[in-house]
C-alpha cells in the first residue's frame, strides 16, 4: 500500500462530485467540459495585448519589420481561441433553451468577428487611458513605463476587452478576462461598467467598480475607492433581482480621492472633487468639493436644525 489511500479519496470525491451535480440537475458531459478554460482565455488575451501593442507587450525579441506579421499571427491565434471559448459559453447557456447548434455557431463567429473589428478602437480608448495615466501622475516617467508597470493600465486593457465581449452577448467570457486582471492588480471592475476615454486609477489596489456604473471621460480615482451598490431588492421569490441600474454615474472630469465610497444610483456632477475616506449616498452637484470635513460642517448644520425644531416643539 502507499503513502495514502488514494482509491478512496478519489472515490469519496467523486461521491461529493455526483452529490453536487444531482443538485444541480446537471447532465453527465459525454463530449469533454462544457465551460470555457480559464487558461485558454488567459492566452487569447496575453495574444491581445501583444497585437495591441506589438512592441510594448508582445514578445521581447521582436523587431519593427516583422511587427505587422506577429500582429496578424497574434490577431489569428486570439480570436479563434476566443471563438473556441465562445461556442462553449453558448452552448452551456442554451442547454435549457434548446438552440440548435448552427444557430450557436452562427452566434459565436458573428460575436467574435464583431469584436476583432472593435479591436482598433479598443486600442484608441487605451491609448486615451495611458495619457491621462502619465499627465495624472507627476512619479510617470513616459508613456511606456505607464503600460508597463501601472496596474491600472492592465485592469483597463482587461476592463475595455471584456466590456466589449459583455456588450456581445459572452458575460461569462467578460467576467473571466476581468477576473484575471482582479487576481494580479485588486483592482475589481465588473465588465458591465461603462467607463468613458482617458480613465486613470492610480495605484489601485482595492478599487471596486460596480456592473451599472457609468463614468464619463477622464476622470481619476485612486487606491480602496468603491462605486458600489446601497440596495439589493429581492424578487417575487425572495431572490436578488438582476439587472437593476444600482450604481453610481461619475460624470466628466471628476476626481476621487482615496478611499472613498458612492453607493446608489447617485450622480456626481462633472467636475466635482470626492475627498478621501468619504461616504456618499446622495448627488453630487457638478463642481463641487465633498470632504470629511464638509460632510462634518453639514451634518453639524443637520443636526443644529434639528435640535432647534426640538427645543421649539418642547418650549
Amino acid at each position: 500500500m502507499g503513502a495514502f489511500d488514494i482509491d478512496s479519496i478519489a472515490g469519496s470525491l467523486q461521491a461529493v462530485r455526483q452529490q453536487w451535480r444531482d443538485g444541480q440537475r446537471r447532465a453527465l458531459e459525454p463530449g469533454g467540459r462544457d465551460l470555457p478554460s480559464r487558461d485558454a482565455l488567459a492566452a487569447a488575451i496575453d495574444a491581445l495585448k501583444g497585437a495591441l501593442f506589438p512592441m510594448r507587450l508582445g514578445p521581447p525579441d521582436l523587431r519593427q519589420e516583422s511587427e505587422n506579421f506577429y500582429v496578424a499571427h497574434a490577431l489569428d491565434a486570439a480570436l479563434h481561441g476566443l471563438l473556441v471559448q465562445a461556442r462553449l459559453e453558448l452552448h452551456y447557456a442554451a442547454r435549457r433553451e434548446r438552440t440548435e447548434a448552427d444557430a450557436i455557431e452562427t452566434r459565436a463567429l458573428a460575436a467574435i468577428r464583431a469584436f476583432g473589428e472593435r479591436l482598433p478602437e479598443i486600442r484608441s480608448l487605451l491609448d486615451s487611458d495611458v495619457i491621462a495615466a502619465y499627465h495624472g501622475d507627476p512619479a510617470a516617467g513616459s508613456v511606456d513605463e505607464v503600460l508597463l508597470c501601472y496596474p491600472g493600465i492592465l485592469a483597463m486593457i482587461h476592463h475595455r476587452l471584456a466590456h466589449e465581449l459583455y456588450g456581445l452577448g459572452l458575460p461569462l467570457l467578460a467576467r473571466i478576462v476581468a477576473e484575471l486582471a482582479h487576481a494580479q492588480t485588486g483592482i475589481d471592475i465588473h465588465p458591465g461598467a461603462r467607463i468613458g476615454s482617458g480613465f486613470f486609477i492610480d495605484h489601485g489596489t482595492g478599487v471596486v467598480i460596480g456592473e451599472t456604473s457609468v463614468i464619463g471621460e477622464r476622470v481619476r480615482v485612486y487606491q480602496a475607492v468603491t462605486l458600489g451598490a446601497k440596495r439589493f431588492p429581492l424578487n417575487e421569490d425572495g431572490h436578488l433581482e438582476k439587472g437593476l441600474a444600482r450604481h453610481p454615474i461619475v460624470e466628466d472630469d471628476v476626481v476621487i480621492y482615496a478611499g472613498a465610497t458612492i453607493l446608489g444610483r447617485v450622480t456626481i456632477g462633472r467636475g466635482a472633487t470626492i475627498g478621501g475616506n468619504v461616504w456618499i449616498t446622495h448627488d453630487v452637484a457638478a463642481g463641487s468639493h465633498v470632504s470629511q470635513a464638509v460632510l462634518r460642517s453639514e451634518a453639524g448644520r443637520a443636526a443644529s436644525v434639528a435640535a432647534s425644531v426640538s427645543a421649539g416643539a418642547l418650549g
